[in-house]
């Protein structure tokens, strides 16, 4: 399906700003991101947002891979993943995919100079905050106000980009 770009622009703005207030009310940047597709423009099970809980805070809250980025590529490969019963994937289907999860890496690394939770948090916080040790520092320093949901609005906008970029949409 192909959407015009007054239609795209108004999906982007609604899932960004839904990503936005996911994350800043409930915490947990990958299913932010996650959440606000499956709200927007569903196309996402239960069972995929689900499975979307652990890669919060850079994957297990330990600062690694950020979570809105990992949110963003669990969205992209719904559009254009390989399904189980095309294992195999003869026709090398799984390397679209991966080519669009390398378009939203490089936009992070654009924006953020890194994909990484810590190296993310160290540009919009000023430093990195152990979320298993550091809790009320990392939400006294507006983490889930605007900081952390900020980057989950702008991993939403990216995603929406590289969709629409490709006929997804």
């Amino acid at each position: 399906m192909r959407m015009d770009k007054a239609n795209t622009e108004t999906i982007k703005k609604q899932i960004a700003d839904l990503a936005f207030r996911y994350e800043q009310q409930y915490g947990g940047c990958s299913q932010a991101v996650v959440g606000a597709f499956k709200k927007v423009l569903g196309g996402i099970g239960d069972d995929v947002f689900k499975a979307s809980t652990g890669f919060a805070g850079g994957v297990g809250l330990t600062g690694n891979t950020c979570g809105a980025l990992s949110g963003g590529i669990i969205v992209l490969s719904t559009f254009l993943g390989r399904e189980y019963e095309n294992f195999a994937d003869p026709e090398g289907r799984r390397f679209d995919s991966f080519r669009l999860a390398k378009e939203l890496m490089e936009r992070f690394e654009a924006a953020y100079g890194s994909g990484k939770c810590e190296h993310i948090q160290t540009k919009i916080l000023g430093r990195f905050y152990d979320i298993w040790t550091e809790r009320d520092a990392f939400l006294a320093a507006g983490g889930h106000d605007d900081k952390c949901p900020s980057v989950c609005a702008d991993a939403s906008r990216w995603v929406v980009e590289i969709l629409s970029e490709h006929g997804l949409l």
